[in-house]
């Protein structure tokens, strides 16, 4: 612990946040460096942190600990932090050993790359002379065969299973079609998703997850069961289309900008972003055997890889492999052609292949009498994104659906759109033209679009914070009486313009909600265009760094080489007092002689330490300053 205790002591600010950061260690009970050392190699922590290994940097870890046992002075004695860890394995020596042991070929650089993260781990020390591992961490790894699991030989020499299963031809084409169709399904339902979250966000619990109100909206909308809600939320949170923020789930600017490409390289944003989530030694096998069943093969394969990792890692693989199913990389367990090119890291190559197997996107609708609109195949993203601005949708098949009505014609309106725009438009993508009715509606609707005018009133108040102003008093006089705006506690002002204690945005969106031709505007009387949500930012957690306040909280109670060495030998102290441990006692004496003293500690402090003499039968009190070493007596 001495020697872990220095080294921690020597690092940079930087790199002493990291290793904080990196094994998870708690602030709670650490006031100095020795604190943080016991915390480092307390069993628990070492476990944990032995749990996210593989079995490669196990089986280095576990061979050296093995082949140069760690030195018991390391958690003995010594007034001064200059003890070692214990003997150290060369790299050269260590590959040798690992390749005897396993039969397989191991280099240096491989040994090397897997000394170095247990070095950060502060799990081992390595420096020129090679790999040491600390003795706390030694003792551990001896104690794992009692717990189930494998002991240095069996890390180093027990081979991987067999080999994954390859699917023969029949079923790889059915894999294909049936990845293809839930690639497709997946798109759709997370672009709604997307699109629902840029109209109306929802909100998270404070225990986490959707209230089941909002979860019931999402999956009629999505077109998926209630279950399976919280995956696509997940899915597209992986992707940052969508982000938490304030509260409530919202679209982000790259969901924004995910709405208007293609079907193809939307489902390649998501792919990506399960890909690069992949723990890498998962994805390096997955990716070398493309077109191979999953199932327990891969478990079996996981389970020896992260022989620790336990309930941990079994988690993430079913979340990774459920995950594949959802959005096609799989189907039936099965890698598809697609999901291979992805694991392999060839997003261009999975493009292309989902993109052969994927319906193909129509740019022309049919628009009809009764103010409908279908689409006979699944829209290009640009236009089907122009049109949800005009329209509603009715029906989310292959086919879609949609229906104009005054009230989405305002939306558009608001947006920026124009009567012309609107029209220009639908005449691009019409295959029957513009039937009269939907023309009269938009006319109509821009006709009448703005005759209701919402603004910020000049001099705020708490209960006049913003104002609806028209010119026909008749309508005016229809928004103050009627309940459906009552809660934005409207008040005549003067022939010409109502009041209300809200702020402009909100009661723009009421008065559109309840199908008024209202506009926004500016001090100018310009037309504002509004939206209705902002974008979310996938930013950082805004919380306390927690690391860098231990961080400098240390360095604080840092007081130097000398204050260190006191506090090495006070703490040795404490706990020959807690023992109740006798032990030897080594004191410089004038004229440089070392006198050893059989002692019975009994309490520290002032820098004296006062001790039952075993020997004398005296009680003697001694300066921590003339201890040289401290060791227990036998």
């Amino acid at each position: 612990m001495l020697t872990l205790a220095s080294r921690l002591r020597a690092l940079d600010d930087a790199a002493l946040r990291r290793t904080i950061e990196i094994r998870a260690i708690s602030a709670h009970g650490i006031r100095d460096f020795f604190d943080l050392a016991e915390a480092l190699l307390n069993p628990t922590a070492v476990q944990a942190a032995l749990s996210r290994l593989d079995r490669s940097t196990l089986a280095v870890l576990a061979i050296t600990a093995t082949e140069a046992p760690a030195d018991p002075t390391d958690s003995a004695t010594s007034s001064t932090p200059t003890s070692t860890i214990g003997g150290s394995l060369g790299l050269d020596a260590l590959a040798t050993r690992l390749a005897e042991l396993g039969g397989v070929t191991v280099t240096r650089a491989d040994v090397a790359a897997r000394a170095a993260v247990l070095d950060e781990l502060m799990l081992a020390h390595l420096s020129d002379d090679g790999l040491r591992v600390y003795a706390a961490v030694a003792e551990h790894l001896a104690t794992w065969p009692d717990l189930g699991l494998p002991s240095a030989l069996e890390l180093a020499s027990i081979p991987a299973p067999s080999a994954l299963a390859t699917v023969i031809a029949t079923d790889s084409r059915f894999t294909d079609r049936l990845a293809a169709e839930r690639a497709f399904a997946a798109v759709s339902s997370i672009a709604e998703l997307v699109t629902e979250l840029s109209r109306e966000p929802v909100r998270e619990l404070s225990r986490g997850g959707l209230g089941l109100p909002d979860t019931k909206r999402l999956s009629t909308v999505m077109g998926v069961e209630l279950d399976a809600v919280a995956t696509y939320v997940a899915t597209a949170a992986r992707a940052q289309l969508i982000a938490h923020s304030t509260g409530y789930w919202n679209e982000t600017e790259a969901g924004e900008a995910w709405l208007l490409e293609g079907t193809a390289h939307r489902w390649a944003a998501l792919a990506g972003s399960w890909q690069a989530a992949l723990p890498a030694d998962v994805r390096s096998i997955l990716a070398h055997r493309p077109g191979v069943s999953w199932g327990e093969g891969l478990r079996s394969f996981v389970t020896w890889l992260y022989p620790a990792g336990g309930e941990w890692m079994d988690t993430r693989v079913t979340e990774f492999a459920r995950d594949a199913e959802l959005i096609g990389i799989t189907a039936h367990q099965t890698t598809s052609p697609a999901g291979a090119a992805v694991l392999a890291e060839d997003l261009e190559g999975a493009i292309a292949t989902i993109g052969a197997s994927l319906p193909a996107e129509v740019g022309a609708v049919y628009l009809q009498n009764d103010l409908s609109i279908v689409s006979p195949g699944p829209l290009a993203p640009s236009i089907d994104a122009r049109l949800r601005g005009l329209a509603d949708v009715e029906s989310r098949e292959l086919a879609l659906s949609y229906r104009i009505s005054a009230t989405s014609v305002n939306r558009a309106l608001a947006a920026g759109e124009t009567a012309e725009s609107l029209l220009d438009f639908l005449r691009a993508i019409s295959l029957t033209g513009i039937p009269q009715p939907i023309e009269y509606l938009i006319r109509e609707s821009a006709g009448r679009y703005g005759r209701i005018r919402v603004g910020e009133a000049a001099a705020p108040t708490a209960l006049s914070r913003s104002y609806v102003r028209s010119d026909d008093e008749e309508l005016l006089g229809t928004l103050a009486v009627d309940q459906t705006l009552s809660p934005l506690g409207l008040v005549r002002a003067d022939a010409h313009r109502l009041t209300s204690r809200f702020t402009s945005d909100v009661v723009f969106w009421a008065l559109n909600d309840a199908k008024y031709p209202v506009a926004a505007e500016n001090a100018d009387g310009e037309i504002l265009h509004l939206r209705r949500h902002q974008l979310a930012r996938v930013l950082p957690p805004d919380a306390p760094d927690l690391a860098l306040i231990l961080v400098e909280k240390l360095r604080a109670a840092d007081g130097g080489e000398d204050v260190a060495a006191d506090a090495w030998l006070a703490r040795q102290l404490d706990s020959a007092i807690k023992s109740k441990q006798t032990v030897i006692v080594s004191i410089a004496m004038p004229g440089g002689v070392v006198v050893d003293y059989l002692l019975e500690p009994a309490s520290v402090g002032g820098g004296r330490f006062r001790a039952r003499d075993r020997r004398a039968d005296i009680e003697r009190t001694l300066p921590l300053s003339s201890i040289i070493s401290i060791t227990p007596a036998p």
